[in-house]
């Protein structure tokens, strides 16, 4: 196969493959976020402490977990058909990879959350900030760097997946592969397209490393002084006023 037959294949491809990731991507982030955040506020010592939602919840986050994700989209077919109208494709393959990441994404919000330091969660509630406000103000700009790290981790996660889901119809890079470079025995092309993966991984690390930086840069200790001030009472701003008159 010449270069050009390669190219020819390659770019659709590649784009069903950042469709996939993009899609799940999005769809992991706006289920696996609030889910890990409610982990952390349902455990012990919480903001809406309950032992037993705790409980039930990381169960199933568990059970979600522990499934091999090729196990987990032939479980899915039928309700991917009922969901998009095939099995098979990319489209078909969003449903699979974004079940599979919600819980895997949960459970890193879950650990970058808890390492918020949780005297300025203490701060801000005994100035009268409610669940919302700790969350909004408080939990996520400080758990940022470590929520963009877990996103990163969970991007290249899916790119894997997106790459398995190839053996069984999914589409993208993956299905390339095994199509021409394992069925025909075009071996260069398989090496080609491990490749090309390998590149895309690592520009994701290192967009995501750079993300982590900026953001841990623009955190500290200045940021949290700027909440409190935020969030301070007239009470408190008068009781400041005497002390520096």
């Amino acid at each position: 196969m010449t270069w050009d037959q390669m190219q020819t294949l390659l770019w659709p491809a590649t784009w069903e493959t950042f469709q996939m990731v993009g899609v799940s991507t999005l769809g992991s982030v706006l289920f696996g976020l609030p889910l890990g955040i409610l982990l952390v506020l349902t455990a012990r010592g919480g903001a809406l402490e309950n032992v037993v939602v705790n409980r039930v919840i990381g169960a199933v986050v568990n059970i979600a977990r522990s499934l091999p994700f090729l196990v987990l989209m032939v479980a899915l077919f039928s309700f991917t058909k009922l969901i998009v109208g095939t099995s098979l494709g990319w489209q078909a393959a969003t449903v699979p990879l974004t079940i599979g990441a919600i819980p895997f994404f949960a459970r890193l919000v879950e650990t970058s959350v808890r390492e918020v330091d949780g005297g300025l969660i203490e701060a801000v509630r005994a100035m009268g900030g409610d669940t919302w406000t700790i969350v909004r103000k408080t939990m996520i700009p400080e758990a940022l760097p470590g929520l963009t790290a877990s996103l990163t981790t969970t991007v290249i996660t899916l790119i894997s997946y997106s790459a398995m889901a190839g053996t069984v119809g999914g589409g993208g890079l993956g299905n390339l592969a095994i199509t021409y470079g394992y069925l025909r025995f075009e071996t260069t092309f398989m090496w080609v397209i491990v490749a090309e993966l390998a590149i895309i991984v690592t520009a994701v690390q290192l967009i995501g490393d750079y993300a982590v930086r900026r953001l841990s840069h623009r955190g500290g200790v200045a940021g949290r002084t700027r909440l409190l001030r935020g969030r301070r009472t007239r009470a408190t701003a008068l009781d400041e006023d005497l002390v520096t008159s």
